[in-house]
């Protein structure tokens, strides 16, 4: 009898221990410098916050086609009234709205812009364009006429400063 309540003391260890040991795994820590992802279906994907330039969080109903009315498409930091110049010493606005329009007081015309690869890209009506980029510390506004593209030489260069740096 005193055999068979040794076994069944040890059988009772063994089966609380085990399952303990196999409950899982600790998290793996991340190192400093790093973000984790876990996934719904449970797996996790590391990345270097070096690597990582931004991270979005679209609102509800937002779409990820990459459409005008994707919020994911509109970075906060560029929604605002602008002050640009116009190249030949005069300013004007441009004021970029949360949903993709534009609006340039020169001339009272209505755009759509995008940001494309960190800069704003606005299409006027009237088939100008211009585009306001982060350059060192400050903005610059890049006008290009009707004729030219993004990625063609600007018909002129100015500086550009946000009066109201959040959504209007």
């Amino acid at each position: 009898m005193r055999k068979f309540v040794s076994v069944a003391g040890l059988v009772t260890l063994l089966c609380l221990v085990v399952p303990a040991s196999f409950a899982g795994s600790p998290p793996t820590r991340s190192g400093q410098g790093t973000i984790v992802i876990v996934f719904k279906d449970g797996h996790r994907q590391t990345f270097n916050l070096a690597d990582v330039s931004r991270v979005e969080f679209p609102q509800s109903g937002d779409s990820a086609s990459g459409s005008a009315a994707a919020n994911s498409n509109f970075p906060r930091h560029f929604l605002g009234k602008w002050e640009v110049g116009d190249g030949g010493g005069n300013n004007f606005f441009i004021t970029l709205y949360e949903n993709g329009d534009a609006k340039r007081s020169l001339g009272d015309v209505h755009g759509k812009w995008v940001d494309v690869d960190g800069e704003a890209r606005i299409t006027w009506d009237d088939g100008a364009q211009d585009a306001i980029r982060k350059v060192g510390s400050g903005y610059q506004k890049r006008a290009f006429g009707s004729n030219k593209s993004f990625t063609d030489t600007p018909d002129n260069v100015a500086a550009a400063h946000n009066t109201t740096p959040h959504p209007i």
